[in-house]
């Protein structure tokens, strides 16, 4: 089976390539039920997959030099809906009973993922090629307001320069 070539691809799936790369990150953690509220740096390598029809990412968070966070993601467009999905996997253990979904607003990207936990809504805010935002927040069950779980600023970098642990 051929990939697609990247000239073939939906210009929805050529939106997704803005996730391509990698990134160093500096954030807040807010003080949460899961972790403690603080600083944190962040690596995140994102590679195109089957010729840009998909995108996974690695993303590792480091708080006192170790890492404390990390996750794998496969982000995709679904063209039945006209929307984005990420399936995610992470060290924290639960297993997604269906990925996120959204769409893209400008150069913004939120995402929406409903679990028995509550809600979580993820937004990357793109402010060029080279750098972005991302929030991350969380609606408990049966709560009306978000909480913010962790917000912050990417930049690129080469990718020789992520470390290997």
């Amino acid at each position: 089976m051929n990939a697609a070539s990247f000239s073939s691809l939906s210009p929805d799936h050529q939106r997704l390539q803005a996730l391509v790369g990698a990134w160093r990150g500096e954030e807040e953690v807010a003080d949460t039920q899961w972790a403690d509220g603080g600083s944190a740096t962040s690596e995140v390598l994102a590679e195109a997959q089957f010729g840009g029809l998909f995108v996974v990412q690695r993303y590792r968070q480091r708080r006192d030099g170790t890492i404390s966070f990390g996750a794998h993601s496969v982000f995709g467009f679904d063209r039945q809906n006209s929307l984005v999905t990420m399936h995610q996997f992470d060290s924290m253990g639960f297993v997604p009973a269906s990925p996120a979904s959204g769409t893209w607003e400008g150069n913004t990207l939120t995402l929406l993922r409903s679990s028995p936990r509550g809600a979580a809504r993820v937004t990357y805010a793109f402010d060029g090629s080279d750098s972005y935002r991302m929030r991350l927040q969380f609606q408990p069950v049966g709560s009306d307001g978000w909480q913010d779980m962790v917000s912050g600023l990417y930049r690129r970098v080469p990718p020789s320069v992520l470390g290997d642990g």
